[in-house]
């Protein structure tokens, strides 16, 4: 069984969680990167025309990963990393799953955030993709234990 971390982090606080993942468990590694990063105005909730407001008010809105994944065919397990974003992942998280045929895989979220919880986050990602396996989603602190996450990621391939 071949496992990838995939990630989206706009601050860096889902990256530090999303390597400490991928070598716990002994998986590939792959950040999701927006063709235009986020600045942090662009990241401001505050503000209803940021940037990542006017993205998660349209749940159609792809914003454009750069970097495709090569071979996505060899893995079996996707563990899924991004922060929380009005209670669900960023929409780049769609755009990263609908570029692939995800047919027969498991994909497992992650997620981080100071204090929401993975809301409709599944809900959300299902029909973007439908033949995949997706798993109910785990939102950790920032700063939990490698073990803790080679415990939790265990229970998905015992």
């Amino acid at each position: 069984m071949k496992q990838l971390v995939a990630y989206f982090s706009a601050g860096g606080v889902t990256k530090k969680l999303a390597e400490r993942l991928a070598g716990a468990i002994g998986a590939d590694i792959h950040q999701i990167q927006p063709e235009i990063p986020y600045t942090t105005a662009d990241l401001d909730w505050t503000d209803k025309t940021s940037r990542s407001s006017v993205e998660m008010n349209d749940k159609t809105f792809r914003p454009p990963v750069a970097n495709k994944m090569a071979h996505m065919e060899q893995y079996d397990v996707i563990y899924l990393g991004f922060p929380i974003w009005w209670y669900v992942a960023p929409t780049i998280i769609n755009t990263f799953l609908e570029q692939y045929d995800l047919t027969g895989k498991t994909i497992i979220p992650f997620a981080t955030s100071g204090s929401s919880g993975m809301g409709h986050t599944n809900k959300e990602l299902q029909d973007s993709c439908p033949k995949a396996v997706l798993k109910e989603g785990t939102r950790f602190p920032a700063d939990t234990p490698a073990e803790k996450l080679k415990t939790w990621a265990e229970q998905f391939y015992r």
